[in-house]
């Protein structure tokens, strides 16, 4: 299972009491009389942190040099007075009209060369000198200003980084990316070489010739591509460690992060990186309302963020306490759904609770999307979710701090997503997340929590091990991935992966390269599925995307295999025995059914077993103290009440768990 890492500063969490309780309060937008009002609201609601002045610049400092902080200081002054704690925001997630105006070459220029004008937010570039002068300036005066204020907490840096832009092809940044690769490569050769440029007449003489992948004639080199990847995700680290030095320097005793937006559709930053200068974790999470299953997205999101946290608890620090604003039918959440979504953030993981916003905006592009405090203010269901939920938090004190339970981990690599998904590869229909998404659907309904694990880390431990897709690999991962089987774990590796190297080379000799002796077989030609031709094994499940050419080696057992042409009696599931455990290979993406199926049949061997004795319609995490006190949490999602096997205090009633969790609520059982 996860480790605690080493602590990587100062922490948040002796500063909160209990588990965190807010959202993003933005005075700014409302008149005194307002603001007084909300502290009352506040301590009604029970919320004891609050991120502030997150897009506040352009009224702290109105022109440049002239700085307004009366009302800042007034609002920190009232919530120290309440008792309630600040994760303070640099302000510069969005530049004031009058630096866009005067300094023009900030802003974000795409592919097609158009540059993005201001007007909306988030409208610069990470690699602009010009930006960056003025963001630590304002960074140091806030800091400054607020560095010994009672209140504060936390320092939120910036905003959302890569959200809504996440590549850059203006000249600063074609100048960066090649100070970049020059100090990747140390030459020209060297990068040749990494890119295979004696491909279609690529070849560079020197780093000056090379600019960032933009629109061409035809496909792009994927080496360029993938270093482009690269390059946009440490862009934007540099640019949040400048501003982190700053605070290192004026305050080394206050803890910093920045919201992350870990889901399963971003794919900007590679967070696994990033995680070494956070000294906590904090990420956004929105459902997907269309998604019929978003409550399966979320705990994937949640159980990915856990993982880049090492396993040590996170903050949620934005969701919704019902619509969003900017999906395309904005549905409200049904009933107790914003109880549910939260509490099953802390199930796994989370000790911090908050929302995007604290009080619903008059004007403005967010304007309908769902706050704390809603348009009809107190009267209102929402209003009474966010009193109701303060109050489960307060109930849910003794579980702060506790780590979630998981024998079982799906490797994860931002770079192996990024690489397996370029142009001019076999199937456009192979999706990086596609295979590890169903077999964590699978483990779900099954009660099992997954622990998200970067290749690099420590696998010792799990016993069942999920390698979906992982198309590049390095040496030493694949090693560390064979290391595992052999000391004794479960490990599934599914098709396209292992394919290529950390340069996007083919492993050459057969695929699936890298884990060919592992395995015990050996592909010389893929067969991937067009869209809706799914195909049939010999066990009676389908399978989908992807087929191929697998040849079983002698020692590896074949357990299934494909029947259509011209693949008939060609191997789709194998296993192989290695040392005190198994390697099996998946060729192909199964249907529920057969996802199913093979999961139960990789949990029996790994001798893995549920959280806890209840139906699917039941998702069950457990959280383990130090001391060694266990807290499981059944969140049921069905209409229909649920039995759940048990014994304990129920906390959030206080009562003894009487064995069933009512439709559309959630038990947290401290257990005997």
């Amino acid at each position: 299972m996860l480790s605690p890492e080493t602590p990587r500063g100062p922490s948040v969490w002796s500063s909160v009491p209990g588990l965190g309780y807010g959202g993003d309060y933005n005075p700014e937008q409302w008149p005194e009389h307002v603001r007084l009002e909300d502290i009352d609201l506040m301590k009604e609601a029970g919320v004891n942190l609050l991120s502030v002045a997150i897009f506040s610049w352009g009224l702290l400092e109105p022109s440049e040099g002239n700085y307004d902080f009366a009302w800042l200081d007034d609002v920190l002054d009232n919530l120290h007075g309440a008792g309630i704690k600040v994760a303070l925001a640099t302000a510069t997630a969005s530049p004031p009209a009058w630096l866009a105006r005067k300094h023009p070459e900030i802003l974000p220029v795409t592919a097609e060369g158009t540059r993005l004008e201001r007007g909306s937010r988030r409208h610069y570039s990470p690699s602009s000198s010009v930006y960056r002068r003025y963001a630590t300036a304002m960074t140091r005066v806030i800091a400054e200003r607020y560095k010994d204020h009672p209140a504060l907490a936390l320092w939120h840096v910036d905003n959302e980084l890569g959200c809504h832009v996440g590549e850059f092809y203006g000249e600063e940044d074609a100048a960066a990316f090649r100070l970049w690769l020059e100090r990747r490569y140390g030459s020209i050769d060297a990068l040749n070489e990494a890119w295979g440029t004696a491909f279609w007449s690529q070849h560079y003489a020197s780093f000056d010739e090379i600019i960032p992948p933009g629109l061409a004639p035809t496909t792009l080199n994927p080496g360029q591509q993938l270093d482009f990847a690269r390059f946009n995700s440490r862009a934007f680290m540099d640019y949040y460690r400048e501003l982190l030095a700053v605070l290192r320097e004026v305050t080394p005793d206050v803890p910093a992060t920045t919201n992350f937006m870990v889901s399963s559709a971003t794919k900007t930053l590679d967070y696994f990186d990033w995680a070494k200068d956070m000294d906590v974790i904090a990420n956004d999470h929105y459902l997907v309302a269309a998604d019929p299953e978003r409550e399966i997205e979320l705990a994937f999101s949640a159980d990915l963020t856990r993982g880049v946290a090492g396993g040590s608890p996170w903050i949620l620090m934005e969701h919704s306490t019902s619509a969003v604003n900017w999906q395309p039918y904005n549905q409200p959440k049904m009933p107790g759904e914003m109880l549910r979504n939260s509490l099953a953030h802390v199930a796994r993981g989370a000790d911090a609770v908050m929302f995007f916003q604290w009080r619903q905006s008059k004007a403005g592009s967010e304007k309908f999307h769902s706050a704390m405090v809603p348009h009809g203010g107190r009267n209102t269901q929402v209003w009474r979710n966010v009193v109701d939920l303060g109050d489960a938090l307060r109930r849910l004190e003794p579980v702060k701090g506790s780590r979630v339970d998981s024998r079982v981990a799906i490797v994860f690599d931002y770079e192996a997503w990024w690489a397996s998904e370029l142009d001019s590869h076999p199937s456009q229909g192979v999706k990086y997340l596609d295979t590890m998404r169903a077999f964590h659907r699978a483990l779900y309904l099954r009660g099992v929590t997954v622990d998200f694990v970067h290749p690099s880390a420590d696998l010792g431990g799990y016993d069942l091990i999920l390698v979906c897709t992982l198309y590049s690999v390095t040496d030493e991962a694949a090693g560390s991935i064979a290391a595992a089987a052999s000391d004794g774990a479960t490990v599934l590796i599914s098709y396209f992966s292992g394919i290529v190297d950390e340069r996007d080379h083919i492993r050459l000799g057969g695929y699936p390269g890298a884990f060919r002796e592992l395995l015990g077989i050996r592909t010389e030609e893929f067969h991937p599925l067009f869209p809706g031709t799914p195909v049939t094994l010999s066990d009676g499940t389908s399978g989908s995307v992807w087929s191929e050419q697998v040849q079983a080696l002698e020692a590896t057992e074949v357990l299934s295999t494909f029947t259509h042409y011209p693949l008939e009696g060609v191997p789709a599931v194998t296993r192989r025995a290695t040392g005190a455990g198994s390697a099996w290979y998946l060729a192909t993406l199964p249907d529920a059914d057969g996802v199913d199926a093979l999961t139960a049949r990789l949990l029996e061997e790994a001798k893995v077993t549920s959280a806890a004795e209840a139906s699917a319609a039941v998702e069950l995490v457990r959280r383990r103290s130090a001391d060694g006190r266990s807290f499981l949490f059944a969140i049921n999602h069905s209409r229909e009440d649920v039995a759940v096997k048990s014994d304990g205090v129920e906390l959030l009633g206080g009562q003894r768990f009487t064995g069933v969790v009512p439709a559309g609520a959630v038990a947290v059982i401290a257990e005997d």
